[in-house]
């Protein structure tokens, strides 16, 4: 169908834009669901291993 006659009617441009969510929606849903915080080991700036107790220092440092 050419895209001029595509919008002339209202019912297939809401068909055709929901066919695009519908596509976009697939495409994002399916993508691995890794948790990227959990995988990787927390550093500082300078590459050292942070633990929890080092987080609770700074943030009782900071005032938090």
């Amino acid at each position: 169908m050419p895209m001029s006659r595509l919008f002339r009617s209202r019912w297939s441009a809401l068909l055709w834009a929901g066919g695009i969510v519908w596509t976009a929606y697939d495409v994002a849903g399916s993508a691995p669901r890794e948790n990227a915080a959990a995988n990787a080991a927390l550093v500082d700036a300078t590459g050292e291993a942070v633990d929890a107790a080092d987080l609770i220092a700074v943030t009782n440092a900071a005032g938090l």
